[in-house]
């Protein structure tokens, strides 16, 4: 451990405790009492409030103002953190992630550790391919330098773009980034596994000002249609997870007229045709017909 990673350790320990010996110090990192003591007088030469208190209990200690309220988060407010962290752990498989968790979890009391919410996703093997896409998007970001890559459209066409990265937006099962597009220029939402080639650029980029009012619009979302179907109460869960109760009807006779909000596009169609025989939409008689002649090409395609 270098002596930077030292005194970062230091201050965290000291912001949980009240006052830590240097011998507890110096067994914990394998330094002598004198480095324990340059590295106090390094912290308060940098502003942070250290003192030392004599006597058979003393030791060094941080003030009172310096540390985190901790009326600020109760037990149950780092639990929900900690859940939701859980959470995201397993989407960005990153460090830093865990870091924070194990940072979070030594201010909570190990009695109340138990978490009463678990989040599951899939381990796909296509998840850690994107790692390294997701870092290097995610460093582009923080250090405001442009990214180029090839990018694969919906219909196969291959386009060169460099983009200035702005935020990265995990939707249901796929990772986007939203950025400025020189090669179109406007903003734009891209599919990370469209994205093929990926290099962070040495040129830095200057932030838009109008990014917060209009480049958070730049959405990956199609227009949606209202569309009305029958359903299978096999599905109904789903539909209920999707669109709410409020969106389904009994008619008493065992399938549910269901309102729903769907592209009217290929995406839409993949989406109603993984249901199978448990959804007939109905109408409108458009979005119908549409759907129909998806079908029929579907069909055509294994005769």
């Amino acid at each position: 451990m270098d002596k930077v990673e030292r005194l970062i350790s230091i201050i965290m320990i000291l912001l949980k405790k009240e006052v830590v010996s240097a011998t507890e110090f110096s067994q914990l990192f394998h330094v002598s009492k004198r480095t324990i003591l340059r590295d106090m007088e390094t912290l308060s030469l940098s502003n942070i409030p250290i003192y030392a208190v004599n006597g058979v209990k003393g030791g060094y200690g941080i003030m009172d103002e310096y540390k985190v309220d901790k009326r600020l988060l109760s037990s149950s407010d780092l639990q929900h953190i900690l859940t939701a962290l859980g959470g995201l752990e397993q989407l960005l498989l990153t460090e830093e992630v865990e870091k924070t968790i194990k940072k979070i979890e030594a201010m909570v009391h190990p009695l109340s550790l138990s978490r009463s919410i678990q989040l599951s996703f899939y381990d796909w093997e296509g998840r850690s391919e994107m790692l390294e896409t997701l870092k290097t998007c995610q460093a582009s970001i923080l250090k405001e330098r442009l990214v180029s890559f090839e990018y694969t459209d919906k219909d196969g066409a291959v386009t060169h773009r460099r983009v200035e990265p702005y935020e990265l937006h995990f939707s249901e099962s796929s990772w986007y980034l939203k950025g400025f597009c020189l090669y179109r220029q406007g903003y734009r939402t891209f599919k990370l596994s469209r994205i093929d080639q990926l290099t962070m650029d040495e040129r830095a980029f200057q932030p838009r000002d109008d990014w917060s009012e209009q480049g958070r619009e730049a959405s990956y979302l199609p227009q949606l249609v209202t569309i009305k179907a029958w359903i299978s109460p096999r599905i109904k869960d789903q539909m209920i997870e999707r669109y709410g109760r409020k969106s389904m009807q009994d008619h008493g006779s065992g399938d549910l007229f269901a309102t729903m909000y769907v592209p009217q596009n290929r995406t839409g169609f993949q989406f109603l045709a993984s249901f199978g025989t448990h959804l007939k939409v109905v109408e409108p008689q458009t979005y119908v017909e549409d759907f129909r002649d998806y079908l029929y090409q579907m069909i055509e395609s294994y005769s």
